[in-house]
């Protein structure tokens, strides 16, 4: 799909993964709208790139609906959704003050899976009305899964049952909106310099980088930018679960 002229939508577009791909995405060309739970983070980049923006739970089923609809009649309906909106939390399922609090359990998964589904089938019900473009296409859903997914570290067992049920819904989706022309594709982005790590004195972000085989650094936002507009450019890619992660497999802790 040419990115240029088209409409795109960024969810936790206010910083860190979402708020680079927004402004690549703006500087290919395409409209955009920033979806976030912060309102101030979600004007901030939207004034930058010219675009459009919506506070919203991601989760939420009347809220996301109330905010794409602002969106799409701001900038019109998206050729592309870029999910990065989530959470991250730690805690064992049994630690030292007995199991783990459901309700934290249940945040995780509600903010990261049932979110990824929620905007997936909002969006991709919005797409499905397009007109087609080339190869009969009428839409990209790129999703944000983790290398959690696959190699979840201690005390992170709720962030890699909700990374892991959304690298599993890929497959799914994307054989079910075949029909539609609608591409559907995740990445598991390794550790990334984000707001999150950002907050970490220098020596432990250094400890982190090392365990990564090359290049030892952290990813960079604007690295996962790019993997998101190279899928939505190229049109057989589909169904996959792409890891970004500079060939980094996580230990047990």
């Amino acid at each position: 799909m040419k990115l240029s002229g088209h409409s795109a939508l960024v969810t936790g577009g206010g910083s860190g993964l979402g708020a680079a791909t927004a402004r690549l995405l703006a500087d290919k060309g395409m409209r955009v709208g920033i979806v976030d739970i912060d309102a101030s983070a979600a004007e901030r980049v939207s004034d930058e790139i010219d675009g459009a923006h919506a506070a919203c739970d991601v989760a939420d089923a009347d809220g996301a609906t109330e905010a794409l609809a602002r969106l799409e009649w701001a900038i019109g309906t998206p050729r592309l959704l870029v999910h990065c909106a989530g959470i991250g939390t730690a805690g064992r399922i049994v630690g030292r003050d007995g199991p783990m609090d459901l309700a934290a359990f249940e945040r995780v998964v509600r903010v990261n899976l049932i979110g990824t589904f929620n905007m997936m089938r909002l969006v991709a019900a919005a797409m499905s009305t397009l007109d087609p473009l080339e190869d009969n296409e009428r839409g990209v859903i790129v999703t944000t899964a983790s290398v959690a997914a696959f190699e979840g570290q201690l005390g992170q067992a709720a962030y890699a049952a909700s990374k892991g049920g959304i690298a599993s819904m890929t497959l799914p989706a994307a054989r079910e909106f075949a029909r539609f022309g609608i591409r559907v594709a995740s990445i598991a982005p390794g550790l990334f310099e984000t707001p999150l790590l950002g907050e970490l004195p220098d020596e432990a972000r250094q400890g982190l980088a090392s365990a990564i085989p090359y290049p030892s650094r952290l990813g960079r936002p604007e690295e996962f930018a790019a993997l998101a507009a190279a899928i939505a450019q190229n049109s057989y890619i589909n169904g996959e679960v792409m890891r970004l992660d500079g060939a980094l497999r996580m230990a047990p802790r």
